[in-house]
């Protein structure tokens, strides 16, 4: 007849509960889609001022200088004609959009990495291997939240000072009703994603060079010998990924928000195509026009990718050091 257990040594129901929680908590896609929702919220509402006079400067067509200022003027009037939550319009929205993106982002960049090119390839990606990889999950995480990105832009200008758009409404649309209004007077689902081709074909390279500038910045900042570099040497990681990844990527943003607003009567452009919107773009504004907002974007990228870097790394690491027994691997 074998012993029994004594009671005192048997896991409670409480214990064991707790233990399963941090062991699934702690795998690396859950470490990794938690420490990117958490990277998205941080980073965006970090910089939101200066993202939303980005898009307001984005979308002025020839002709149109509502916004046509330096990033001081701008930021001056948002605050004078509406206050701080003229610099936070629409970052509800686009944290309710950054944090699952972000998060699939992130985690789908760790699925696909360790389970498709790491699997073939080995554990020592090249730059090549890891730009590809990351534009895979960057348009998984597009196809998953564009319709919230969409209505973000929508949000962010809705009580700026265009006269095209005439007098501010009293009270302004929320998100929902944003949704639901352009989902039954713009055509149904297709308006929730209009603009999605130009936004992954600039979404795909942009991601792609996010995390391959980030990983291969992070391995030479790395002391010898040791396994992760210091905080401050993170953050700078970050800022010049996301430099250099805006820099070659924005046209395509650029293209995003005007298709974005493209039904919108009164801003004074309807494109036909991708290839007619470069066209009348360069036309009128020369080319410059597809770099309209590039200067608060990159006083944001900064700060912005900085932030989110860090965050998602401090949050993921802490996660990965909940597991119970056995010591998980990083990113």
């Amino acid at each position: 007849m074998s012993a029994s257990v004594p009671d005192a040594l048997k896991p409670s129901p409480g214990t064991d509960w707790s233990l399963r929680f941090r062991d699934t908590i702690s795998q690396p896609v859950v470490a990794a889609f938690c420490g990117g929702g958490v990277a998205g919220a941080v980073s965006r509402t970090v910089v939101s001022p200066l993202e939303r006079l980005k898009i307001l400067m984005q979308i002025q067509s020839a002709g149109r200088d509502a916004y046509k200022l330096s990033v001081g003027q701008a930021l001056g009037k948002m605050w004078r004609e509406e206050g701080w939550r003229g610099f936070m319009r629409g970052n509800g929205t686009n944290c309710i959009r950054i944090v699952p993106y972000s998060a699939v982002q992130f985690s789908s960049y760790n699925f696909y990495k360790r389970n498709l090119f790491e699997a073939y390839l080995g554990p020592d990606l090249t730059p090549f291997a890891r730009l590809v990889c990351g534009g895979i999950a960057g348009i998984t995480s597009v196809v998953f939240t564009y319709p919230l990105d969409i209505v973000r832009t929508r949000l962010s200008i809705q009580s700026a000072s265009f006269a095209e758009l005439g007098a501010r409404p009293d009270k302004l649309p929320g998100m929902w009703s944003t949704i639901v209004s352009m989902y039954k007077t713009e055509g149904g689902m297709s308006a929730l994603y209009r603009g999605i081709i130009p936004t992954v074909a600039g979404v795909a390279p942009y991601v792609g060079l996010n995390f391959m500038v980030y990983e291969s910045i992070r391995k030479a900042f790395t002391p010898e010998g040791e396994q992760n570099p210091s905080a401050l040497r993170k953050l700078l990681a970050g800022a010049i990924s996301g430099a250099v990844a805006q820099t070659c990527t924005y046209p395509f943003d650029v293209l995003r928000r005007r298709f974005q607003i493209n039904t919108m009567s009164g801003m004074g452009y309807q494109y036909k195509s991708i290839s007619d919107a470069v066209r009348v773009i360069v036309l009128q504004e020369g080319v410059k026009g597809l770099y309209k907002g590039i200067v608060p974007n990159l006083l944001k990228v900064a700060p912005s990718m900085a932030s989110s870097w860090l965050s998602f790394e401090v949050t993921r690491d802490f996660l990965t050091d909940l597991k119970p027994a056995e010591e998980s691997r990083s990113l």
